[in-house]
C-alpha cells in the first residue's frame, strides 16, 4: 500500500438550505430530516476538514435547491481544470451556477452541455484514472464529454455500469492513489480488477463512501462503522469518524458534501 504525501487542499462546501427536508430521496417511505441537526453535522464535518489541514470555504445555501449542500455533484476537478457537471435530476441543474462562479475564481472551467447528464458522485478518481458510473443520473453523453476533457490531461477513463445504487461512489471510493474501498455486491468488480481493493465488512455497506484527507492515509469515515474502522486501521489507514446521519436520509454520504481542490 502506498500513501503519497499530500499538500494542503481547499475544501469547498455549500450550506444546508431550510428546504433540505424536501431533497430528492430514492427510498420510500422517506425518513423525516431534522434540518437543524443536519446543520450541526455539517459544521462538524467542516471542522473535521479544517482540523485535517484543509482551508474550508462554505458557499451560501439556496432554498430554491433543497439538494444544494450535496456540492460534489456540481463539478469534477481535474487538477488544473473544473468540469462543471450537468446533474441528471432537472431540479438540481440550477445548483451549478453558484459553484461555477466560485470555481471560476480559482481555475479554468468547462461546462457540460445537453444531452449530457452527469453527477459528480458518479466520478471516482484513482491516481490518473477516472471511473465513471452510468447511473440514473449520469448518461453516456455525460461520460463522453467528461472523457474528452480528462483524456486531454492525461487521464484514463473507464465506464462502470450501475444497478441498485444511486451513484458510483455510493459503493466504492479511493483510500489513496492505488487502493479502493468497495462494498461487496453493490458494484461490478470487473472494471476494478487491476486495482488494490479492500471490502467493507458485512453489515457496513455504507462505509464504502470515505473521504480522503490531506496527509498519509487519513480518511473520513461515517460514524457507526466500527468493523470498517478496524479494517482500515489494520491496513495502515487513519480513519476519523463523522456523523452524517441526517444527510444519509437524503441519500447523501461523506464525499457528497465537499469539493476538494488539492494542491
Amino acid at each position: 500500500m502506498s500513501h503519497a504525501a499530500e499538500q494542503r487542499c481547499l475544501a469547498l462546501l455549500r450550506g444546508v438550505p431550510a428546504t433540505f427536508e424536501r431533497c430528492l430521496v430514492q427510498a420510500a417511505p422517506r425518513q423525516a430530516i431534522d434540518v437543524a441537526r443536519a446543520r450541526e453535522q455539517h459544521a462538524t464535518y467542516a471542522a473535521a476538514l479544517a482540523a485535517a489541514g484543509c482551508e474550508v470555504r462554505v458557499l451560501p445555501a439556496d432554498d430554491l435547491y433543497p439538494d444544494c449542500c450535496f456540492i460534489e455533484d456540481t463539478a469534477v476537478l481535474l487538477d488544473d481544470l473544473a468540469v462543471l457537471a450537468r446533474p441528471g435530476a432537472a431540479s438540481r441543474q440550477g445548483e451549478v451556477g453558484a459553484v461555477a462562479a466560485a470555481l471560476a475564481a480559482l481555475l479554468p472551467c468547462v461546462r457540460l452541455s445537453a444531452p449530457a447528464a452527469l453527477d459528480g458522485g458518479d466520478v471516482l478518481r484513482l491516481g490518473r484514472k477516472l471511473f465513471v458510473g452510468l447511473s440514473q443520473r449520469t448518461n453516456a453523453a455525460g461520460v463522453e464529454q467528461l472523457a474528452q476533457a480528462a483524456r486531454a490531461r492525461g487521464f484514463e477513463v473507464a465506464t462502470v455500469r450501475l444497478a441498485g445504487v444511486l451513484h458510483l461512489k455510493s459503493a466504492v471510493t479511493a483510500l489513496d492513489d492505488e487502493t479502493l474501498l468497495m462494498a461487496s455486491g453493490l458494484v461490478d468488480p470487473e472494471p476494478f480488477r487491476a486495482c488494490a481493493r479492500l471490502e467493507t465488512p458485512a453489515g457496513e455497506l455504507r462505509a464504502a463512501n470515505v473521504l480522503r484527507l490531506p496527509g498519509k492515509g487519513r480518511v473520513l469515515l461515517q460514524a457507526g462503522c466500527g468493523a470498517t474502522r478496524a479494517l482500515l486501521r489494520a491496513a495502515g489507514y487513519d480513519p476519523t469518524e463523522v456523523d452524517i446521519s441526517e444527510f444519509a436520509k437524503g441519500d447523501g454520504a461523506l464525499t457528497c458534501l465537499s469539493l476538494l481542490l488539492r494542491a
